[in-house]
């Protein structure tokens, strides 16, 4: 059975940045109060990048895609599997993985969107591997991308000052060494409740609340425990032990997330990888950002084993475990 390994990544973000300034300012305009130290406080967020109107997730997907396979060294008409994580597609249908395919020029290869919020990238890139394994697909395009601004209630202070918009991707390959070395994902649905957007467009009108709302306590400590034992379990199931874990790159909601399952997984804080200061949580996103983030600054190297990581709505979450 073949093997599939990480061959290259890319990002995109909006040029558009948004300081906690800015936010805080914009904020006190509608008689609600928040301030940079608040914001920092609690989150580790500084700034985040935000879309124009009218740009859309499949534009940002594409430019993410197209640096990739830059990195890759690929043009796009090697890769017949596209892959998109998104929780804000460009259409109810079609989906925003063949847009991607149609704006990179090619077709004939499987395209297909997955939706698993903040553990979107996560799912994407465990399916991926599951088809190159299976002798399915051979190079593939795993995507993770949002334009989150456009689902936030800006009034909402719990909500707003947390998300950002951006893409991340990355070109896997069929190979003769092992590169993903294993894989979990979990899901509860009775918890669908303390992370969602759950409203709708039914027959030409919205229905219910059309933006993201939250408990974060209860997001809080599900995420802690859940990724705490989902990166135990994918470590052992590849036989190997935490400290032979080169990096963590987990989900970038909340530094104090962050935080807690590096200290519940034993991992030194100078092993984790955090770009949530500058990002804020991108989502789907997140992680192929600071995977993409800590190998253009030279922290992330190839032979490293890293530990990859996502938690959201659902409930959703998973781990992959790869050596790049």
């Amino acid at each position: 059975m073949p093997y599939t390994k990480i061959i290259g990544t890319g990002a995109y973000l909006p040029p558009r940045i948004v300081s906690n300034d800015e936010l805080a300012a914009q904020l006190a305009q509608d008689g609600i109060e928040t301030s940079d130290q608040w914001i920092i406080e609690r989150t580790g967020i500084r700034q985040r990048h935000i879309a124009e109107r009218g740009v859309t997730t499949s534009q940002i997907a594409t430019f993410a895609a197209q640096a990739a396979l830059k990195d890759a060294g690929l043009d796009a008409a090697d890769i017949d599997l596209i892959v998109v994580a998104t929780s804000t597609p460009d259409f109810v249908f079609p989906s925003t993985a063949c847009l991607v395919q149609n704006q990179l020029g090619i077709s004939g290869g499987a395209a297909f969107d997955v939706q698993a919020v903040c553990s979107g990238f996560v799912y994407a890139l465990t399916t991926a591997d599951a088809l190159i394994k299976a002798g399915n697909a051979t190079k593939a395009l795993v995507i993770g991308a949002e334009v989150f601004s456009s689902i936030l209630d800006w009034k909402d202070r719990s909500t707003c000052v947390l998300f950002g918009d951006g893409a991340g991707a990355v070109v896997l390959s069929q190979s003769d060494e092992p590169g993903i070395l294993a894989t979990q994902l979990k899901a509860d649905g009775s918890q669908n409740h303390i992370l969602c957007a759950a409203g709708n467009v039914s027959y030409g009108e919205v229905v219910g609340d059309p933006f993201l709302r939250m408990d974060g306590q209860a997001v809080f400590k599900f995420a802690v425990n859940a990724l705490s034992k989902s990166g135990q379990d994918v470590v052992a199931q590849a036989g190997l032990t935490m400290d032979q874990i080169d990096w963590l790159i987990p989900h970038q909601a909340n530094v104090r997330i962050i935080n807690f399952i590096g200290r519940k997984l034993g991992v030194p804080t100078e092993k984790v990888v955090i770009t949530l200061d500058k990002h804020a949580n991108t989502s789907a996103a997140s992680v192929p950002l600071a995977l993409d983030a800590a190998r253009k600054d030279g922290r992330v190297q190839r032979g490293q084993t890293l530990l990859m990581q996502g938690v959201g709505g659902g409930f959703t979450w998973g781990s992959v475990l790869a050596r790049l």
